[in-house]
Formats: structure tokens, C-alpha cells, sequence
């Protein structure tokens, strides 16, 4: 059932006022793709009267066609930075907007957070508390560096004039924000949550130490204060406890509170078994046609996080890289309801998730403990199959990388488990084709040497449609090193793995020959450390080992709290060693030409 719209609609729930009003940059989907659906149907399941106001219209009242809810305003710009979404890497307007019904790129302002909380705030004095989230909130939670400023800017808390930011993936932290505020208790020692104070915290029991990061005024003018501060904030991410970090505003201080306890296994069953319509709202729906829906309507999510942790991604700083994957009876649930859907043609569009081939997989040594039964009799899968990973404590290392330099032999890769379920969502009655459509890293397959090939064959065989899009980014060993990626050379064994694994398929006439299967790549120009020198060595390689002409190149867009936005503005490694770093325009453009034709 959708969550209640207009005043009519709450009026037929029988309804005063809700509990809490979301704002969002994206129009009102309900899906479980959709972060505002997502945390709006989770505190709708735990009792609390929920309403949406989707892409409000900044020129009227919009924003205050509900009155003001009971406990909060929880404010998102949607599911991407607003200026990733208003802005190409060439700080270009874009014209088109997926989320928007009817396509047009019109109802998405510039730094949404911070003008949908002036809003509310011109229109109810003294109201309930604004409450920032979503990935432009996270993101920019400490001081960042603003790509459009193309300079430092504060805490987004100080600049929307919110009251509290919740970072990362809020389904906990905003249920303990609304059960904290319905029953009037002190809410500053949830985890997953930013606010602003007047005093530095005092060392807590229950939140444990705090550090102090540089100050935006420090930050501000000095580039090594703010390598320092980065570094800090980012490694801080890694633990798996965390600390309260404190940063000073002026005569005020940005308080973070430790990152929230990662959802168990069985928490994110709950989230996506909830009943989500998958459709755009009444309301919106008759705006126009919202194209995301061609992508995500008959899409499924199996996992959350990434352990890849390239350096350019944000997902490590919002997400998290600790992977927790949905069992194999949720999924497959999930699956038998778009089933059920009146417009389904049989048709999986995606079963994965950041990562598609990172279901299944955790540290034995670390986050994860296989729990181990004996295989079905008659199953190949030799003496035992695992079927559950249950989490520990441990967090993620510190200072080291799962997958770079090399894959940590500590790894255990979860492909076995993915063919599994990709072959029980195939055989469901009404699915026709389970597609595989968000990114796989290439690399764990080289590495999977009992399952890594089986899992190559299953995907060429029966869930890519004619191609393989992987992401190698470049070639260059210099700037894949700043990527935080590996060396070229596990590429080439992957071209290599896949021509045979094609040339074994048509062997045994599963695809025919003149519909030869093959790869696309995605690259990137104008990373930092990429100059023209390393761009021609990437057209080198791609003469030499893909003799075509990759159509997926895009210049680098420096996005806040990344890695290599920090390496972008201040001109260094993380190590702290200068690096070139292309800052001209035509000249980002001239690398992508070496590439994209």
C-alpha cells in the first residue's frame, strides 16, 4: 500500500497529522530500490503514521500541503548527490532526469537538503525537528570538498540549518529516532547520527571515545589540514566500532556519533519482504513516465555493501563495505511477487546488487562465520554446501583491502551460492530470463579457482543478453593503483577466461555463432594522477588486447567524501606524495577523446 500523499488520502486513513513527513529530490516510487519508500514503509511496519512529499515545488507552498507531522521531517535530495544528478562531470546542466516524471530535469534543485529545509522552515516557525539523510546528506556530513564551489564547504548540517543528519543506510537509526522522540527520551546517543552542539561530548559509555578532526576554519586554509582531516574521518569509517568524531564550526561543533550497528542478515529479510506496490504513486504516475521504472520495477536486490572499495566510489563512506546478503528464501519470495505483477513478461531485469558477484561472500577470519550442513544427496557440490553466514564482530580491517593489492586470502567468494540462486529464480514459474545487470568484479572470478569459471559459464549461458559490461576504469597499473584497483594484468586473464568460456558455448551450439557473446568495458579519463601520458597507454592496451573502440568512457567527477575527491583537491596520493591531477576543462575532454571516438 502506498504511504499517504496528499491531505485526502490521510483523510481516509483517518488521519490528524502524521508522525513524520519524508521529502525527497526523486518522485514518490514505492520500491525497494527507493531510499524514501525504503525507510518510509519500515517505520510505517513498526507503527508510525508515515506521509511523502516528493519533489515539492520550490516556488509554492507545496512542501506544507500535509501541515507539520508529530515527530519529524526526515529530508533526502533522493538517490544521488543533487548536483551528480542536475550536472555532468563537466559541470554541464543535464537536461534529462530518470526520477522525474515525464524525464524533464525540472523539479530537482541544486542542493536539495538544504533548500527543502529553508522551506519548511519559512513555512512552519519553530517546527519539529529536520531530520537530513540519503546520500547527499551522508556524504557531505563532515567538511567536504564542493566540486560546483570547486572549494571547501561545511557540514551540511550547518548549512541546511537541519537538526540532525543520520548517515549511512538509516533503517535502525531512524526507527530509534522516532521511538526516542514518540516517547520523549534523550536520542543524542543513537548510533548513525550527526548533530550540532554549542560544547564538545564528553567520552561516553555507551558510545565510547571521541576524536577530534580538523576544523572546517583549519581545513579551509590549509590543503594538509584537511589531507590530515580526510584521513582520519575515512579510517575511521573502517572500524567497526568507531569513535565519536567532533569537528568545530566556528564556535560550534559538528558531533558524529559511531556508525550503526551493520543490519544482521535476518533484519534485511525484514526490510525487503516488506509489500512494496513497485509503482510510481497516483499522484506522480499522472506527471508522465518515470524511465527509472524501466531499470528497477522487476529488479532485485540480494546484498547491500561493497568490500571493493575503490577509491573513486562512495559506497564505502554511506553503504559500508561489510556485505550482508538476503537469504536464498527472501530472494526467491521477493521473485515469486513480480511474478505475480500484471505487466511481468517473464523477465528478471537484475538479481544483484553494488556488486553483483559479492553475494555470498565474507572473511572467514573476520566478519563472517560459515555455518556449514551436508549437501542434498545427488547434489555435485561435493560434501558440504554453506548456508547461512552469521556475523561477527570484527568489522573490517583497518589497514588492509580485501581485493587490492590482490584478493585476501581470507576471502570467501560466495559464487557457488549465487549460481544457486540463480538457477532457482530461473526455474520459478513465469520467469523466462534472470538477467544480471549491475556490475561484477572481474577480478573475483579470475581469483575463484573451484567456482570462479562455473559462474562465468552460467552468466554467459543463460543471464547477459548478447554482453558482459565490466568496469576495468583503466589499464594504466600507475593510476589503477590510485583507483585502488588491479593491475591490468588480471584483465587480460579475464578476456582471455571469458573468449574460452565463449568459445566452449558455442561448442555445444548454446550460442550460435553469429550471435557471438562479448564484453564492454567502462573507463574512466581524467582520474586523478591520469595525465595524456597515461590515457594513450589505456588506448595502447585497448588497440592491442580489445581492438574496438569503448563507447562507456566518462571524465572523473569529484564527489564528496570519496577518496579520490580528496586526492583531486588537494594533489596527492593517500600517501600523501604529489600527484598530477587534470583540472582544465578542454584538457579532461581531450582525454576522453583519446578513448571514446
Amino acid at each position: 500500500m502506498f504511504l499517504p500523499t496528499t491531505k485526502e488520502e490521510m483523510q481516509k486513513l483517518a488521519w490528524n497529522k502524521p508522525d513524520i513527513i519524508l521529502i525527497s529530490g526523486d518522485t514518490y516510487i514505492d520500491s525497494p530500490f527507493i531510499g524514501t519508500a525504503i525507510i518510509g514503509n519500515w517505520l510505517s511496519a513498526n507503527g508510525f503514521k508515515v506521509a511523502v512529499i516528493a519533489q515539492p515545488d520550490v516556488k509554492t507552498d507545496d512542501i506544507a500541503r500535509l501541515g507539520e507531522p508529530e515527530l519529524f521531517w526526515g529530508v533526502s535530495a533522493g538517490a544521488m548527490d543533487s548536483f551528480v544528478s542536475n550536472y555532468t562531470a563537466l559541470n554541464k546542466f543535464r537536461n534529462d532526469d530518470d526520477l522525474t516524471p515525464g524525464g524533464v530535469n525540472n523539479r530537482r534543485p541544486d542542493r536539495a537538503c538544504m533548500v527543502y529545509t529553508n522551506l519548511i522552515r519559512k513555512h512552519f516557525k519553530n517546527t519539529k525537528p529536520v531530520v537530513l539523510g540519503g546520500v547527499e546528506a551522508s556524504l557531505r556530513r563532515v567538511v567536504h570538498y564542493d566540486f560546483k564551489d570547486n572549494d571547501l564547504r561545511r557540514s551540511i548540517l550547518f548549512d541546511a540549518k537541519a537538526d540532525i543528519l543520520i548517515y549511512g543506510m538509516g533503517e535502525k537509526s531512524s526507527l530509534e529516532l522516532a521511538k526516542a522522540l514518540k516517547e520523549g527520551r534523550e536520542w543524542r546517543n543513537i548510533r548513525g547520527l550527526c548533530y550540532i552542539s554549542k560544547e564538545k561530548p564528553v567520552n561516553s559509555e555507551k558510545l565510547g571515545s571521541r576524536e577530534e578532526l580538523g576544523s572546517f576554519e583549519e581545513c579551509k586554509g590549509d590543503k594538509d589540514a584537511f589531507f590530515k582531516m580526510f584521513s582520519q574521518f575515512y579510517g575511521d569509517s573502517c572500524k567497526n566500532e568507531g569513535s565519536v568524531l567532533v569537528q568545530k564550526h566556528a564556535d560550534r561543533y559538528l558531533v558524529q556519533n559511531p556508525k550503526q550497528k551493520c543490519l544482521t542478515a535476518k533484519e534485511l529479510d525484514a526490510i525487503y519482504d516488506l509489500d512494496y506496490t513497485r509503482e510510481v504513486h497516483p499522484y506522480y504516475e499522472k506527471l508522465g513516465k518515470v524511465k527509472a521504472q524501466e531499470t528497477i520495477k522487476f529488479s532485485i536486490t540480494t546484498h547491500r555493501g561493497c568490500f571493493g572499495e575503490c577509491n573513486f566510489c562512495s559506497i564505502a563512506v554511506h553503504q559500508g563495505k561489510e556485505v550482508v546478503s538476503r537469504s536464498e528464501k527472501s530472494v526467491i519470495e521477493e521473485a515469486k511477487k513480480i511474478t505475480k505483477l500484471k505487466d511481468f513478461k517473464g523477465y528478471i531485469t537484475d538479481l544483484g546488487g553494488p556488486t553483483a558477484n559479492m553475494y555470498g561472500s565474507g572473511c572467514k577470519n573476520g566478519n563472517y562465520e560459515l555455518q556449514m550442513e551436508p549437501a542434498p544427496e545427488g547434489r555435485n557440490r561435493g560434501n558440504y554446501k554453506s548456508t547461512e553466514h552469521k556475523r561477527q564482530n570484527a568489522g573490517s580491517c583497518e589497514n588492509k583491502r580485501c581485493l587490492f593489492p590482490e584478493q585476501c586470502p581470507n576471502l570467501v567468494t560466495g559464487h557457488d551460492k549465487q549460481i544457486e540462486l540463480l538457477q532457482k529464480v530461473s526455474a520459478l514459474e513465469g520467469v523466462k530470463k534472470v538477467f544480471i545487470s549491475s556490475g561484477i568484479r572481474y577480478d573475483m572470478i579470475c581469483s575463484d579457482a573451484a567456482f570462479g569459471e562455473k559462474y562465468l559459464k552460467e552468466l554467459a549461458d543463460s543471464h547477459i543478453s548478447g554482453q558482459l559490461k565490466i568496469a576495468p576504469e583503466h589499464t594504466d597499473d600507475k593510476v589503477l593503483a590510485l583507483m585502488g584497483k588491479p593491475n591490468s594484468d588480471l584483465l587480460k586473464r579475464f578476456i582471455g577466461m571469458f573468449e574460452s568460456v565463449n568459445s566452449t558455448l558455442q561448442t555445444w551450439d548454446i550460442v550460435p555463432s553469429h550471435s557471438k557473446l562479448f564484453l564492454t568495458y567502462y573507463f574512466i579519463a581524467a582520474y586523478p594522477g591520469c595525465s595524456e601520458k597515461e590515457m594513450r597507454n589505456l588506448q595502447n592496451f585497448i588497440g592491442r588486447n580489445l581492438k574496438m573502440h569503448p563507447e562507456q568512457v566518462q571524465i572523473f567527477t569529484p564527489t564528496p567524501s570519496t577518496a579520490a575527491t580528496m586526492m583531486y583537491y588537494c594533489e596527492r596520493d593517500l600517501k600523501g606524495n604529489q600527484i598530477f591531477v587534470e583540472k582544465d576543462r578542454n584538457n579532461k575532454q581531450k582525454q576522453k577523446r583519446m578513448i571514446c571516438k
